[in-house]
């Protein structure tokens, strides 16, 4: 178990036709383990406000800067393919008293966790964050610095919508201490965004990337989202082509989830304008080797990113690792969530806001943290956590390492899993000897896959459609 996931390249994909049917099935993209659906409404603000407690008391975590998510859940225009939690209005008055019962929040939080706690990493989602005007985004840091000690050379990262800013804007947000932006491209094809509701053509973002770059910004994320109506190959590879010629620090590449069962807004796309599995299999082995041909490392699932970007760092360094936000260089760190829907995880919990504005701000005024979901993990929870992430991040797995930190015999504790494993090393998927197994070339295609079969919940569970495609 010499070779890591940072030293393979990972060709155009050759995933054999066979291989490809059985695999064209839904499953969880592990952002956490176990996933967000298995959350209970049994686990509330009071169990939030322990972990908070524990942490600020001594916990396993008090010394590990923090993370922070503040989630901004408004939006003017509907896109199609959306699946976040988001208000659709432009009425921007509705900002003001949202601030309000995020302050609020935040000193819920603080008064079980204690002021001045550090924070390393600080990201602004949505919805779209830029939705806020200056004053109000000023407001916002100025109330997070105010109760949190953010460290210099903190991570502060926002969403932008490029339909939303301009050059003069991106100045501003330097200026309240922003140094990391993603834009969110999904796609520059005027087919494709003509379909899913969201037109900002190649030009304009390649503007705000220049300004971004002028302003001092650290590092630049754009998303891009395959398997999109409309979307072909030949029209991917165009995009894939503008993407390479911004050259931002980060590309963040997501299959598109169509759930329209689940998610309303999904319902206007129609899905005969998919692109079937062949189809998506073409785009994403195009980009995997497109972007490496650029100089872009393949960090993992869906991440890309410059050699000497943090990220890629990370990656080397074996420091990697996923949460509610994708691919994270800080493997240990407790992450607060504020705002509507939010997931956060602090110790060995996972918690999750209210889903609604009216039931968030009903919470917060009787006083309570606006929790209304979540999980307290137990030991096997925490130890196939360590697997599934090993798999995610590095694509490999030692045998012995996870004997000796979590004293078990790992052969006779996964004796099923491993089993199951055969099948996917027939594939050739992984490859599996006495010190462990490795994710192959081929196989990091499919890695949710992989990781599946170390999902104890999922295992019991046939009820998949709940999730993305893994391909």
């Amino acid at each position: 178990m010499t070779t890591t996931m940072a030293s393979l390249a990972v060709p155009a994909c050759q995933v054999p036709e066979d291989v490809l049917r059985r695999f064209d099935r839904p499953g969880p993209r592990y952002t956490s383990y176990p996933t967000a659906d298995r959350f209970v409404e049994a686990f509330g603000p009071q169990d939030l406000a322990q972990a908070l407690q524990q942490r600020c008391n001594g916990g396993a975590g008090q010394a590990l800067p923090l993370s922070l998510y503040v989630h901004v859940p408004f939006c003017e225009s509907l896109c199609y393919y959306c699946a976040c939690n988001k208000i659709i209005t432009r009425r921007h008055e509705k900002a003001g008293p949202y601030l309000d019962y995020l302050e609020r929040e935040i000193e819920l939080v603080v008064a079980a966790l204690g002021a001045g706690q550090p924070v390393s990493q600080l990201h602004l989602g949505g919805g779209s964050p830029t939705f806020l005007d200056d004053a109000e985004l000023a407001r916002l840091m100025d109330a997070l610095r105010r109760r949190f000690a953010l460290a210099p050379g903190a991570e502060c990262a926002i969403e932008v919508d490029p339909r939303t800013v301009d050059a003069a804007r991106l100045e501003r947000l330097a200026a309240l201490g922003f140094n990391r932006l993603s834009f969110g491209v999904q796609d520059f094809d005027p087919a494709v965004q003509k379909a899913v509701h969201r037109v900002q053509p190649f030009e304009q973002v390649e503007a705000l990337v220049r300004a971004a770059r002028g302003a001092g910004f650290e590092s630049m994320n754009v998303d891009l989202i395959y398997g999109l109506p409309q979307q072909t190959p030949a029209s991917f590879a165009r995009t894939l082509e503008q993407v390479v010629a911004l050259r931002p620090e980060r590309i963040a590449l997501y299959g598109y989830a169509h759930l329209p069962e689940r998610f309303k807004p999904q319902r206007r796309i129609h899905a005969e304008q998919l692109p079937d599995g062949p189809a998506r299999l073409a785009m994403l082995g195009a980009a995997l080797a497109r972007f490496q041909q650029a100089g872009y490392v393949y960090v993992g699932m869906d991440h890309f990113a410059l050699p000497d970007d943090p990220l890629a760092v990370a990656k080397r360094q074996g420091r990697l690792h996923r949460n509610f936000q994708g691919y994270s260089t800080q493997p240990d760190c407790d992450l607060v969530a504020l705002g509507v829907s939010a997931i956060g995880k602090v110790g060995a919990t996972y918690a999750q806001n209210a889903k609604t504005m009216e039931q968030y701000c009903d919470l917060i005024d009787q006083g309570r943290l606006p929790v209304v979901r979540g999980l307290a993990l137990g030991r096997d929870d925490l130890l196939r956590r360590a697997v599934i992430m090993a798999l995610m991040c590095q694509g490999e797995l030692a045998f012995e390492s996870i004997d000796l930190a979590w004293l078990i015999d790992f052969r006779r504790y996964f004796a099923a899993e491993l089993e199951q494993l055969r099948a996917l090393e027939d594939d050739g998927l992984i490859e599996i000897d006495a010190q462990g197994l490795r994710v192959t070339d081929t196989g990091w295609y499919l890695v949710r896959a992989v990781a599946m079969v170390f999902d104890r919940y999922l295992q019991a569970d046939q009820a998949r459609a709940r999730f993305s495609r893994i391909l």
